[in-house]
């Protein structure tokens, strides 16, 4: 089932501000949640998808990058969303801040009407470069990738956290002139999670972790970009204590071609000719991503014509058609020759047929590529 448009579920237009975007999640959310909606998958399932919009169109940097690549820009594995890899006590974490006192004093309150939960912690975020040949952005790519990531050390004892009794939480009264206050904060101790690491296991650090080499499987989709950002989800460091893990950002990098040179979803082709196959016409073989292609070369090919051949470029992100492949013609100009090879070209020198004939049939160069790219 294909993804909705962010901006679709939320209800907001591109232009919308964040304040905007932030007041229509809230609205959603509150009428989606759990506590409103016991038992019905389907709200579940529409607060899940709020959540996710939110947490794109929230963030000025995967909103960048969603306004320009899509949902195919956010990942492949990221493409399930909260809805694949994140569960609801993650979510209140993360955005419960913006209900206030939407649901009795507090939005912690996942099937408990406002109560004080236990955070789960989650694991930190990695971040890897991957370089890719115009091959592979061409037709996709599952690349493992080796790294060097915090696990959970088998052997590790919690106990409950004594600061907080195993609550999570914290509170304090204070004395104000309206009376005495009571404010609820996280455990310092526990950072939450009402538990503390009470046995130890060698070589693990006070969370009970470790770093270890782990081989990861990424699928990388046709038509990234150089410098493209995919989030690949619960690849990062495990959670501390069980928790969830964290995500795995992967930066896009292009590795140069032999022979072709990227623009878009184009690519271009450094045909070279030597004079006499311009002037006389040929047929020559040139590479493509998927194997070769022969085209046939009109005799009087002018230096500077570009053939096209089309869908033999790179695909788009969003898989909305696929570029084409450029050819530009250069003319080969010898810089050494013998002496018969000159006295040839002296006979020719002043042939009518040899000197430059400007003709406004011919298009220049900008007009060639103002066409090709209009």
């Amino acid at each position: 089932m294909s993804k909705r448009d962010y901006y679709d579920v939320l209800g907001v237009s591109k232009s919308a501000s964040a304040d905007e975007i932030k007041k229509a999640y809230r609205k959603i959310a509150i009428k989606y949640h759990p506590d409103k909606n016991p038992d019905d998958k389907e709200a579940e399932d529409k607060f899940k998808e709020a959540a996710e919009a939110y947490d794109v169109l929230s963030n000025p940097e995967k909103k960048q990058r969603y306004d320009r690549f899509g949902h195919a820009g956010m990942g492949g594995a990221a493409s399930g969303g909260f809805g694949g890899g994140m569960n609801m006590d993650d979510i209140f974490d993360q955005f419960g801040d913006i209900f206030g006192s939407a649901f009795g004093g507090g939005f912690g309150g996942f099937g408990g009407g406002g109560r004080q939960r236990q955070r789960v912690r989650k694991g930190s975020n990695l971040r890897i470069k991957v370089k890719l040949t115009l091959e592979e952005i061409a037709n996709g790519v599952e690349k493992k990738i080796k790294l060097n990531k915090l696990v959970n050390v088998a052997g590790a004892k919690f106990s409950t956290c004594s600061t907080c009794g195993g609550s999570g939480a914290v509170s304090r009264v204070t004395n104000t002139i309206l009376g005495q206050m009571q404010t609820t904060s996280t455990c310092p101790s526990c950072e939450g999670s009402g538990q503390i690491l009470s046995g130890r296991p060698s070589g693990s650090d006070h969370n009970g972790q470790k770093r270890e080499e782990k081989i990861e499987s990424i699928e990388i989709p046709a038509g990234v970009e150089e410098g493209m950002q995919i989030s690949v989800r619960g690849k990062g460091n495990e959670g501390p204590m069980g928790g969830i893990p964290g995500d795995l950002i992967v930066l896009v990098e292009e590795a140069p071609h032999e022979h072709f040179q990227r623009d878009g979803m184009n690519i271009h082709y450094d045909l070279f000719l030597n004079f006499a196959d311009a002037a006389l016409g040929t047929s020559v073989e040139i590479p493509t991503l998927e194997s070769k292609a022969k085209i046939k070369i009109p005799e009087g090919t002018q230096a500077g014509k570009i053939f096209r051949l089309k869908g033999k470029g790179l695909p788009s992100v969003n898989s909305y058609g696929r570029g084409d492949l450029l050819i530009n013609v250069n003319i080969w100009t010898p810089k050494s020759l013998s002496n018969e090879e000159k006295e040839m070209l002296e006979k020719l020198r002043n042939s009518p047929n040899f000197n430059p004939q400007e003709t406004h049939n011919e298009k220049s160069f900008f007009s060639r590529m103002r066409e090709y790219f209009s």
